[in-house]
Order: C-alpha cells, then structure tokens, then sequence
C-alpha cells in the first residue's frame, strides 16, 4: 500500500506539518527528488513529506561567488545557471540514479542530506566544505537557521556541517547556501592503462604527491585516471610533468577531449560500470594505500569480488560482489575496521539492508552521541526512522523537552 505524500508549498506549512506529525506520533519519510530513496536502511513511515515544491535560487551573485537556494531545487537547474556564468559547485556531486534505478531529479536538499561528492573531493573537499549556510525545520517543527549567504559569515554552532550527511534524521532542509568556484578554462586526464591495483594505487599515490594540483584520482577497469584543471599554460606545462612523472609507472596517454573527459570522470562518480549490473555494491573508506590491501584481504575470506573501482587516491573503494550474504557483509566490515575504515552497504534488496543495516556500526561513544544528537533534534523520532539507526519508539509531544 502506498503513502499518503505530503506536499508543502513553503517552509511555514512544512514547520505545521511536521509539528502536527510530532504532536500525534506520526513518522514522516523524507524526499526530495526521490532519486536516493535506496540510500541507507530501509525507512518505516506512516507518509512521505515532499520538499519539491521549496525550490528556486533565492540569491545568486557571481562576483561573490555565492549561491542561495531551496533546498527541492534540481541540481541540473543549478548547474545551468551556474555554468552560464563560468561557474560550478566545487564537489562534482554523485547522481545516484543509475545505482538505483530512479527517475525524477536529484535536489540540493537530496545532496546536501547525504554530502555526495565526487572525485574532485581530493582537490576541493566535500559537499559539507562549500556550504556555508541553511534553513531547516526540526522534530519539533521550528525554524532554524545557521550559518550565513557570504563565506566570512562564522557566527553561531556550526550546524551546517552537522546536517550534510545527516540523512534527514536531524531535520528537513529548506534552504541551502553555497561557496561556488570558477570553472577550468581546460582540463587534461592522463590515462595509465594495464596496471593491476597496487600498481594502479602506487602511481595514483606519486601523482598526488607531486606539485600538480591534481583534481580526480582514480583506478576503474585496469585504467589509472588522473586528471588536471585550471588555465590553459598552467594544465599543459604540469601534464607534461605528471606524464614525466608517471613514466616509471606506465606511458600516459594524454586526454585533451573535454567532452570525453568529463563523461570519464561522472561515470566514476556515479560508479555506472558497478551499477550496470546486478549485486550488492559496497562503499568503503580507507586510507588510499590500504585499497588494494582491502580488496586482497576480502578475496582471501572468499568474498567474490566482481568489480571495484578505487577513487580519491585509492581512500574510497566501491565494489560490487557477486551474492549478498551475511558472510559477505561480516568479512567486508571486519576487514574495513581492521584497517581504521568504515563500509557502507550501498546497493542490496530491502531485507539484507535491514538485516546488515547500511551504515557501519559506530563505536559505543560515537553512537552514544548520535542518537543524543537525534534525541535532541527530533526528540519524537518522526524524520526518517530507521534511515541511520533502529527506528526509536515514537511518543507525541505533550510539553517541551
């Protein structure tokens, strides 16, 4: 049976709906664009609260390099006024579409609630680095505000960076402000082709380590990707540099066809080689040199690896295995915490991420202090239960907690 969908057309009359759920003990399952509903463990909700309608760019000034927005607006509406301007969000967002199938268009509110980044997070950090600012309604349907619409603006708790990536377990977006960078006059991707993992990983690991500001680092299908932006002078002379660089590895071939280029690197971000075909995908995050260590580890347990592909450096492995199982899931998290990582179960039918829960366990303290974070956001756990954590027992509110 489908959900009632409810559908605010402003902040005022989402801040009443979701205050009238808390009073009434009703749980509310988030959506933006719907194109991340697969993100995460699965979510019990009596309805589903809508936030599309809570779009259109509020502010936008080039010279400052500043963005304000709702949070229901579609990042491609973004990009093009963004791009119209020679501009862009620093973080080249994943669109998660291909992994799970969806349709609709992703949000800024989707993006900003899971921090999707892209390869370029090794250059320009994550989507949580270039937001300097939003509006959102808690469990108790009040409106806060935090942050600023310009990027010196430090004043109060840092409440931005504590809801990129929060899942829309703290709270709904409204309202989004971004710091935006130039776009790169040219870009240049340098391909090493035929290495195996740790080879791949050694020359990722000597271009980052070089002077030439590399903005994408990544091994996928036997090919190792490092790409370079900027102005013109600046990328010819360092890809130059980085081939020289790199020549102990393998030759270069050099990538000037920014078209080509940029449907490499978006591919990579939105893993759609993983994505074409069925399997449990997993995400994990590790220190770039352990990456082909991590794989190794995992084919010794028996885990059948079908495909990986190694982004930031070789720090953010995601791969694909052949059946979903707990074993699989058991060898794939002890091996993750045996190397100081975490593994997120991205893609799987609904009962295995109920059964291995999406997100890797947190330490007793750690989550300790998340549920202390949720209890104090939405003390009556109507947001998204059971998106982070076991949902808790929904209570009405009857006086201020």
């Amino acid at each position: 049976m489908s959900l009632p969908r409810l559908r605010p057309a402003t902040e005022a009359e989402l801040a009443e709906i979701v205050a009238t759920a808390a009073a009434r003990g009703q749980r509310l399952c988030i959506a933006g664009g719907g194109t991340r509903a697969g993100l995460g463990s699965p979510v019990t909700a009596d309805a589903v609260l809508e936030t599309g309608a809570l779009n259109g760019i509020k502010l936008y000034e080039p010279a400052a390099l500043t963005l304000v927005a709702g949070a229901g607006t579609r990042l491609s509406e973004i990009a093009q006024t963004l791009a119209a301007e020679g501009q862009r969000l620093p973080f080249e967002p994943m669109d998660h579409r291909s992994l799970y199938g969806t349709e609709g268009e992703p949000t800024l509110g989707g993006m900003v609630a899971t921090n999707a980044s892209g390869p370029r997070r090794i250059q320009a950090g994550a989507c949580r680095d270039s937001l300097i600012g939003l509006r959102f309604v808690d469990g108790r349907g009040r409106v806060i505000a935090n942050g600023g619409r310009v990027m010196k603006n430090v004043t109060g708790y840092d409440l931005v960076k504590l809801m990129a990536g929060s899942h829309g377990t703290l709270g709904v977006l409204t309202e989004v402000a971004f710091k935006l960078l130039p776009l790169p006059e040219t870009t240049v991707t340098l391909i090493l082709h035929g290495l195996n993992e740790v080879a791949g990983v050694a020359a990722l690991t000597a271009a980052l380590g070089s002077p030439y500001d590399v903005s994408g680092a990544a091994y996928a299908g036997a090919r190792t990707l490092v790409r370079i932006e900027g102005f013109a002078a600046s990328v010819a002379h360092r890809a130059s540099a980085l081939a020289a660089l790199l020549r102990p590895h393998a030759a270069a071939e050099v990538l000037n066809d920014t078209s080509e280029a940029a449907e490499i690197w978006s591919a990579i971000a939105d893993l759609r080689s993983l994505a074409a075909r069925p399997g449990p995908i997993w995400r994990v995050s590790l220190r770039p040199s352990d990456g082909p260590r991590f794989l190794s580890a995992l084919r010794r347990h028996g885990v059948e690896v079908t495909e990986a592909v190694l982004d930031w450096g070789g720090g953010l492995v995601s791969l694909r295995v052949s059946a979903g199982s707990e074993a699989d899931g058991a060898a794939i998290r002890t091996e993750a915490t045996a190397m100081s990582g975490h593994a997120t179960l991205l893609r799987a039918p609904d009962d295995l991420r109920a059964q291995l829960g999406a997100f890797h366990p947190e330490p007793a303290p750690v989550a300790a202090l998340s549920a202390g974070l949720r209890a104090r956001f939405d003390p009556c756990g109507v947001f998204n239960p059971g998106r982070m954590a076991p949902a808790r027992l929904t209570v009405p509110i009857t006086a201020e907690v």
